[in-house]
């Protein structure tokens, strides 16, 4: 399943890593990328990519049914959300490549592993950018201004207006990024800062006395018992895609041998205290009860403390963080895209690359998904979020699942001497590994027990197995035809 490797002269400029004897793997999709992002764009790429439309509208839906024990269901996740990304940080030391786990995939299980790990990326991102959108749509009609204004049409503007924004260049996707992250970071400073005022003053909110009391008089933790908890883990986990951003950045950053470590390592006590605090602190404010899906649990508390303007701001930026996610996903899936293309694993055009270093045949495919989303918000708006978070999570499980698999794998090779493990590694391997693919699988069980949307959603499994299978023998009939006129990627065919 392993791939040859053939030498850095070969492919320029592509990242290559020595190999004993001499030899390197490389990955043509690294070349022509331009080393724009600084450190200051993918330490906040790291946490903004946490922060997005899973905490800032899909927490109001799982703490109404879940109660104040979603706190727990982030917590654990973020655990496993920081050993997948400091697996991915150790395979980027390795070797940075823009390609990320797809590129590692290739490495070490051939290319039918980084098609795999592809194209389950691209089921996470392509229904996140219709989760994204759909967000947009909803938090615009908080406003009087737009609440005429049918939900797919304000989706369809939103995609434009992103699109556009990450065609132009890496350099300016990872300024619009940092800022981004400065806002979504900025407000929830604010709210904490707020909300421990309020619980420390015991200001009334709504007629109610913040405070642990807010929790023990309205059920408790589990008001509703521990399973909706469990049965909700695979939203949670959705909510921390996109931490798996800054593996990909670094092959666009210089010195990521410096930047990375530091951005990943800010990761664990970032998402600690913004998900976990904030979750907690909006339990203590209000009864679970008042929040509701469709409405970001933090509008509702300054909708609720009548503070004028506050609701508005807030709202504003949640529909930043929403916008955020979908341009971090067509940035990410643009770069994905491409090293698969190059290997025969994906189209032809989504291969191709402007002079400004922009893969933008991967960035408009993921877009063309997003096209679907304003169809589905204009056929059942009401159900659009929760239908595709769905699909994202099992998506996101699937990237999850293979960054693992190709972290064990690096682990066992160089056991063997095949490979030398940087000094900035996964703590615990091999056990860390296992333990949290023990973690996502059960994650699926709990997709399945959950009934419903998500249930209907493990049954498409087959299905998605079925298509890749398929698209397989499709994209590798071409792309063996490219190889042989010599436009091939080094790697092989994994066969």
């Amino acid at each position: 399943m392993n791939d040859p490797v053939t030498t850095a002269a070969d492919l320029p400029g592509s990242g290559a890593t020595a190999a004993p004897g001499g030899t390197t793997h490389v990955d043509a999709g690294d070349a022509g990328y331009h080393k724009d992002l600084k450190s200051r764009h993918v330490n906040m790429i790291a946490i903004g990519g946490a922060i997005g439309t899973g905490l800032f509208l899909g927490a109001g839906g799982r703490m109404h049914s879940a109660g104040p024990s979603l706190f727990i269901a982030y917590a654990v996740c973020g655990v496993f959300a920081f050993l997948v990304v400091r697996a991915l940080g150790e395979l980027v030391l390795h070797r940075p490549s823009s390609g990320a786990f797809v590129s590692y995939s290739r490495e070490f299980m051939g290319e039918k592993g980084a098609y795999t790990a592809g194209w389950l990326y691209f089921l996470n991102w392509s229904t996140t950018a219709i989760a994204d959108i759909t967000a947009v749509a909803t938090y615009a009609h908080f406003w009087a201004a737009f609440a005429d204004i049918p939900q797919w049409v304000l989706a369809m503007v939103a995609l434009a207006v992103v699109l556009t924004a990450n065609l132009i260049s890496v350099k300016y996707f990872g300024e619009m990024e940092f800022w981004f992250a400065i806002i979504k970071v900025s407000a929830l400073v604010v709210f904490l800062l707020v909300g421990v005022y309020l619980v420390v003053t015991q200001h009334p909110v709504d007629g109610h006395t913040p405070g642990i009391a807010t929790i023990t008089g309205n059920g408790g933790l589990f008001p509703h018992g521990m399973m909706p908890m469990l049965l909700l883990i695979q939203g949670v986990v959705f909510a921390y895609a996109g931490v798996e951003l800054c593996g990909i950045a670094a092959g666009e950053t210089e010195n990521p041998e410096k930047i990375i470590p530091k951005a990943i390592n800010s990761i664990m006590w970032r998402v600690g205290f913004f998900y976990v605090g904030s979750v907690v602190l909006l339990s203590l404010l209000l009864p679970t009860s008042v929040y509701a899906a469709g409405e970001s649990p933090f509008v509702t508390v300054f909708t609720k403390l009548g503070t004028p303007g506050a609701a508005d701001v807030m709202n504003l930026v949640v529909l930043t963080a929403a916008l955020s996610s979908l341009n971090s996903g067509l940035y990410s899936t643009g770069r994905i895209l491409r090293s698969m293309s190059l290997s025969g694993s994906a189209p032809r055009f989504t291969g191709v690359m402007s002079k400004g270093g922009v893969p933008y045949g991967g960035i408009l495919l993921t877009a063309g998904f997003g096209v679907l989303g304003v169809i589905l918000n204009y056929v059942m708006p009401g159900k659009a979020f929760e239908l595709v978070i769905n699909f994202a999570s099992f998506g996101v499980i699937g990237t999850w699942s293979m960054i693992m698999v190709c972290s064990l794998l690096f682990w066992n090779r160089s056991k063997d001497g095949g490979v030398t493990r940087p000094a900035y590694r996964l703590p615990w391997a091999p056990y860390t590994q296992v333990a949290t693919l023990v973690f996502l699988a059960s994650v699926v069980l709990l997709m399945w027990q959950d009934g419903g949307v998500s249930r209907t959603t493990v049954e498409c499994l087959p299905l998605i197995v079925g298509a890749l299978v398929g698209g397989w023998f499709v994209v590798r009939r071409a792309g063996l035809a490219r190889a042989a006129a010599g436009q091939g990627a080094g790697g092989g065919e994994g066969q």
